[in-house]
């Protein structure tokens, strides 16, 4: 099977339709698909809703897909450097589901794992547990109960993501903190297409090395990346 694609546009093709949710890897503007999310603008798909961290900024990540008003629903943590985000939530017309960052990383991760649901401290008694199901568990001193809540694995249609490395079996290395949101979000996608800076031949990886199994990659589309820097700080 050739997981290696020549462009962003033919990997998503065939993948691609109007209300779909896809899980996007990256944090702020580090390894985030950049060039991915391009190629789902020129498709033109919509109705999105994306699990992500943030949503990048005005101009950049996700936020070209706000933008284009591509994106109906949000799944994320922060929305802060988005001035788009945050206008279109303030006025209704975007849909967002916070979540702590820790609990969207592990609903991720449940999902990847094939885990349909797990229960947390963080949250309770939070506008975070309202609607959600509370149990107690005997987890406090001396077995004392606390209470938990409920939160659900995210199953996605599609992941996107960026890495530093991949072999052609899909196996990937990602590189410092870049690796963030992005082996989780990778998991949880019924398809995965990854973007990444080089291709390296089968064996060219020390197997110790590999961040995330080509099991869960099933695209890869070799890319040219900006990096964009959200905050320059000299």
């Amino acid at each position: 099977m050739n997981k290696i694609f020549e462009t962003a546009s033919s990997a998503l093709e065939g993948v691609l339709h109007d209300g779909m949710l896809i899980a996007a890897g990256g944090f702020g503007l580090c390894g985030i698909p950049e060039v991915l999310l391009q190629a789902i603008k020129d498709a033109g798909t919509r109705d999105l809703t994306f699990a992500s961290n943030n949503a990048g900024v005005d101009d950049f990540g996700i936020g070209i897909l706000l933008q284009t008003r591509q994106v109906k629903k949000m799944i994320s943590s922060y929305v802060g450097e988005n001035a788009e985000f945050m206008r279109q939530y303030l006025c209704g017309e975007l849909e967002l589901e916070f979540n702590p960052q820790g609990t969207l990383a592990e609903r991720m991760r449940a999902g990847g794992c094939g885990i349909p649901g797990f229960y947390t401290k963080t949250g309770v008694g939070t506008v975070i547990a309202e609607g959600k199901e509370h149990k107690e568990f005997p987890t406090g001193p001396d077995g004392a109960p606390e209470t938990y809540i409920l939160e659900p694995g995210i199953f996605a249609d599609l992941s996107i993501v960026k890495a530093w490395k991949a072999d052609p079996s899909g196996n990937l290395v990602f590189r410092k903190t870049a690796r963030n949101f992005n082996p989780p979000a990778a998991m949880c996608g019924r398809v995965c297409v990854a973007e990444v800076e080089e291709i390296v031949p089968l064996g060219a990886l020390d197997p110790d090395a590999i961040h995330l199994p080509g099991i869960y990659v099933h695209r890869i589309v070799q890319g040219t990346h900006e990096k964009r820097i959200e905050q320059r700080t000299v």
